[in-house]
Formats: C-alpha cells, sequence, structure tokens
C-alpha cells in the first residue's frame, strides 16, 4: 500500500480520499443537482482495499460495527462497503501523518 500510496501520511483527509478515489464526486449544474459519484484515484489501491474490506467488516469490530450502522441507515451494501473503505483510508493516514500505532479504542 505504501509503495502504491507514498503521499499516505503527507496529506489532509479530503485529499487522500480523493487520491485513493474513494471520495464522492458532485455532478451539480446551477440549481441542478446530480448524482455523486466515486471515480478517479488509484484503481489499484481501490482494489486492494475493497477487498481488505470485505474481510474486515467479518473480523474487525471497528469496521464491523461501522458497516451495520451503515447499512441499518439504509445504505447498500457496496456504498457502506466504499464508505468504510474512506474511514479505513483516513484512520492509516491519520495514524502514518501522527507516528501511532492502531487501537481499537481511538478508532
Amino acid at each position: 500500500l505504501i509503495t502504491e500510496l507514498p503521499e499516505l501520511g503527507k496529506l489532509n483527509r479530503k485529499e487522500i480520499a480523493a487520491l485513493v478515489g474513494v471520495a464522492p464526486m458532485n455532478r451539480d449544474s446551477g440549481t441542478r443537482s446530480g448524482k455523486r459519484r466515486i471515480r478517479g484515484g488509484r484503481h489499484r489501491v481501490r482494489t486492494v482495499m475493497f477487498m481488505a474490506m470485505l474481510s474486515s467488516i467479518q473480523c474487525n469490530p471497528v469496521f464491523k460495527r461501522f458497516y451495520e450502522h451503515l447499512k441499518a441507515q439504509g445504505k447498500l451494501p457496496k456504498v457502506a462497503i466504499i464508505a468504510c473503505m474512506r474511514k479505513l483510508i483516513v484512520v492509516l493516514n491519520t495514524l502514518l501523518k501522527n507516528e501511532e500505532v492502531w487501537c481499537q479504542k481511538t478508532a
């Protein structure tokens, strides 16, 4: 992940999410409000993150709870997985930036 994303730990949360391609992009024009889509970013990183998140929502209690919360709010499963991916990349970015280790209590 670090070889494909050397900027990890150097950008803020919005920039890193956009760089990976898990930040929704607006398609608005004037008063018309278009759909928000996930596009752009680094495809290989996004693919690895998606597969990692499929495993994490089954094994990691933090991400499992967040995924179930989103599903309870009526989000589609794939939308909830993408939101979890965004949360994971933001957590990884913050951990590297602050030189900390993963702790479930702070996640």
